[in-house]
C-alpha cells in the first residue's frame, strides 16, 4: 500500500514538472512571422530584436515587450479646415504611407508613433495649404504632397519610421466658393471659345484674302504672258510681212532690172492710178479733180504708151477695136 502511494506520488510530481516544462517552453520558445521584429527586454531593459523565425528566450529573464509589423501601413488622416493665402476655408483630407524601419527607435523613440506622425501630418499640410492661393490647390497637389512627406521624414526619423508618401485625397471649398469658381471657369471657357472663334475668322479671312492675292497675280501673270505671246506672235508676223515685202521688193528689183521691166512697173502704176480714180468717181456725185490735171494726163498718156507697146497691142491699129 505504500508503495503504491509513492508511485503514485512519483507520477503526480513527474507530471507536474513535465507541464512546468511545456509550460516554460511555451513561454520561452518564440516564432516570429515572416516581415514581423520582436523587442525582447531582459529584467525591463532592451535586449535584442528577434528577426523572423524560431527563438528561444531565456526563461523568466527576456520577455517579448513590443510587437511590430514591417509592412508598409496606410494611415488615414482625418478631413480638417485649412486656410489659404487668400483667406479661403477648405476641407482637406488625405492618407499616409508609412513603414516601421527601425524596430527599436519605433518602440523606446516615442510612445505612439501612429497618432504622433498622424497629428503632424495634419499640422503640416495646414501650413502648406496656408502658402498657396484657392485657385493652386487643385494645381499643386503634387508639390503639397512631396512637401508633407519630406518634413514627415525629417521628423519620423529619429522615431525609427519612413514616411513613404503622401496623397491628398479631397480638397472641399465651401459651397458659394464652388459656385463662384464654377462661373469663373464657365467665364473663361466662353472667354476661350469666343477668342478661338475670332481667331478661326481671322484665320479664314487672311486665308482668304491671301487666295484673291494668288489669284490676282496669277491673273496678271496670265496677262502678261498673253501679252508677250501676243507681241511675239505680232513680231513675228511683222517679221514674216517684213520679210515677205522685202523678198517682193527683192524681185521687184529683178524684174525691174530685166528687159522691160520699168515700162512693166510704168503700166502697173498707171493700172493703179486710174482703177483708184475710177473707184472714187463711182462712190459719189462729186467728183474732186486732181489740181495738176497735167499729171493725170501725163499718167494716162503713159498708160497708154505702155499698153500701145505691149505684144497684143502692137498689131492692132487704132479703130480696129470693134
Amino acid at each position: 500500500m505504500v508503495g503504491l502511494d509513492a508511485n503514485l506520488g512519483f507520477l503526480i510530481t513527474t507530471g507536474v514538472l513535465a507541464l512546468v516544462v511545456l509550460i516554460v517552453l511555451i513561454k520561452t520558445a518564440v516564432v516570429v512571422p515572416q516581415q514581423n521584429a520582436y523587442v525582447v527586454e531582459n529584467l525591463g531593459k532592451y535586449s535584442r530584436t528577434l528577426k523572423p523565425g524560431f527563438n528561444i528566450l531565456v526563461p523568466f529573464l527576456e520577455r517579448v515587450a513590443y510587437r511590430h509589423s514591417l509592412k508598409e501601413h496606410a494611415l488615414d488622416i482625418e478631413e480638417q479646415i485649412c486656410i489659404t493665402s487668400d483667406n479661403v476655408q477648405v476641407g482637406v483630407d488625405g492618407v499616409l504611407y508609412l513603414q516601421v524601419v527601425e524596430p527599436e527607435r519605433a518602440s523606446y523613440g516615442i510612445g505612439n508613433y501612429v497618432f504622433a506622425i498622424s497629428q503632424l501630418a495634419q499640422t503640416t499640410l495646414r501650413s502648406e495649404i496656408g502658402k498657396i492661393e484657392l485657385d493652386k490647390t487643385f494645381e499643386e497637389r503634387g508639390h503639397i504632397n512631396q512637401s508633407v512627406v519630406e518634413e514627415l521624414d525629417k521628423a519620423s526619423d529619429p522615431w525609427g519610421v519612413k514616411v513613404l508618401r503622401y496623397e491628398i485625397k479631397n480638397i472641399n471649398p465651401p459651397s458659394d466658393v464652388l459656385s463662384a469658381m464654377e462661373k469663373q471657369m464657365r467665364a473663361e471657357r466662353e472667354k476661350r471659345a469666343t477668342v478661338l472663334s475670332s481667331e478661326g475668322e481671322r484665320d479664314a479671312k487672311i486665308n482668304e484674302a491671301e487666295g484673291d492675292k494668288q489669284q490676282v497675280i496669277k491673273a496678271s501673270e496670265a496677262a502678261k504672258q498673253r501679252q508677250i505671246n501676243e507681241a511675239e506672235g505680232e513680231a513675228a508676223a511683222i517679221l514674216a510681212v517684213a520679210g515677205a515685202t522685202a523678198e517682193g521688193l527683192k524681185k521687184v528689183a529683178e524684174a525691174l532690172d530685166s528687159e522691160g521691166g520699168d515700162k512693166a512697173m510704168q503700166l502697173r502704176v498707171a493700172e493703179n492710178y486710174l482703177e483708184r480714180f475710177g473707184n472714187l468717181a463711182k462712190e459719189g456725185n462729186t467728183l474732186i479733180v486732181p489740181a495738176n490735171l497735167s499729171d493725170l494726163t501725163s499718167m494716162i498718156s503713159a498708160a497708154t504708151t505702155v499698153l500701145g507697146h505691149t505684144p497684143g497691142r502692137r498689131n492692132q491699129e487704132p479703130g480696129q477695136n470693134g
